[in-house]
């Protein structure tokens, strides 16, 4: 008799879940580390001054993205126990 984990797909492959969070989660994390480093690209980028200069929106792109970084990372690493669960390994 074999256990196989209900979120699994037939094949044992990740689904397109993961994907979609890992990839989500990189580009926040990027942006976030743009975004700590390059205060000002968003005036450059655009030639638009949204906070007046005042800096407050990076500092709102900053919390944001490192929180959907976080939870992206947290929904995929999820993800990835449900699709190799701990025990699968000892059992074959």
């Amino acid at each position: 008799m074999t256990f196989q984990a209900p979120h699994r797909n037939a094949s044992g492959t990740l689904r397109r879940r993961f994907w979609v969070e890992v990839a989500l989660g990189s580009l926040s994390a990027l942006l976030f580390v743009v975004t700590l480093v390059w205060h000002d690209w968003i005036e450059i980028l655009f030639d638009v001054e949204p906070d007046a200069g005042s800096g407050s929106l990076e500092w709102v792109i900053v919390v944001g993205t490192a929180l959907v970084a976080v939870l992206c990372a947290l929904g995929a690493r999820m993800e990835w126990r449900r699709t190799h669960p701990v025990g699968a390994h000892a059992a074959r």
